[in-house]
């Protein structure tokens, strides 16, 4: 077998593995990373986030922490906060959670919170009026570079994804997200865990 008949067979192998290959989908609840100065605000001088239980991102954890989110027309209680602290608190929330606060909530990449809406936090010690970070996630999947390579994507490249729920749905648009530090992972929120009939070990793939 020469080079070339080498090569086609070994980019075919890659392509059934692509075709093949599925990851787990997650349905991210409303929650709030917070700032060292935000944590400290809302809890208390020299507070430290209590670690609940480990997230499936590496060094991600639920806290034992929680806070409510005021908007004009309502409030929600109980919301999560989610641990490391991070340099600029952002509020993550579904299009609903958006309608039920009475506020207009942008679809963003995390971490790009520049001229979106504020939200008032409340917590057992404090109050923060945050004046943006206010975001509805865009969908997206972390990977490592490792699965990127063996699903011919780059970072910061949209994708669709069918994810096969009870209701199964084809998601155009999702951002890839590729760092050493990330473990694979597709994450949706509510809204979109609805419209697909979201059940625990769900699964998605790649579509053309």
């Amino acid at each position: 077998m020469g080079s070339r008949d080498t090569g086609e067979l070994a980019d075919r192998v890659l392509e059934v593995l692509r075709e093949r290959f599925t990851f787990p989908v997650e349905a991210s609840g409303r929650h709030v990373h917070l700032s060292g100065p935000h944590v400290a605000a809302l809890f208390g001088e020299g507070h430290v986030l209590s670690p609940a239980r480990p997230l499936s991102q590496p060094g991600q954890f639920l806290c034992e922490e929680r806070v409510t989110l005021v908007g004009p027309k309502g409030e929600i209680r109980n919301v999560a906060v989610l641990g490391p602290e991070r340099g600029r608190t952002q509020v993550e929330v579904s299009l609903t959670d958006g309608a039920a606060l009475g506020i207009q909530v942008p679809v963003r990449e995390s971490g790009q919170v520049e001229g979106t809406p504020g939200v008032l936090l409340v917590g057992p010690r404090g109050e923060v009026q945050l004046e943006e970070g206010l975001i509805a996630a865009l969908r997206h999947i972390h990977m490592d570079p490792l699965d990127a390579a063996l699903l011919q994507v780059r970072d910061g490249q949209t994708v669709s994804v069918r994810v096969e729920g009870d209701r199964p749905v084809i998601f155009e648009q999702v951002l890839v997200r590729v760092s050493p530090k990330f473990q694979l992972a597709m994450h949706i929120d509510y809204d979109e865990a609805n419209a697909c009939g979201y059940r625990m070990g769900v699964r998605g793939r790649l579509v053309p």
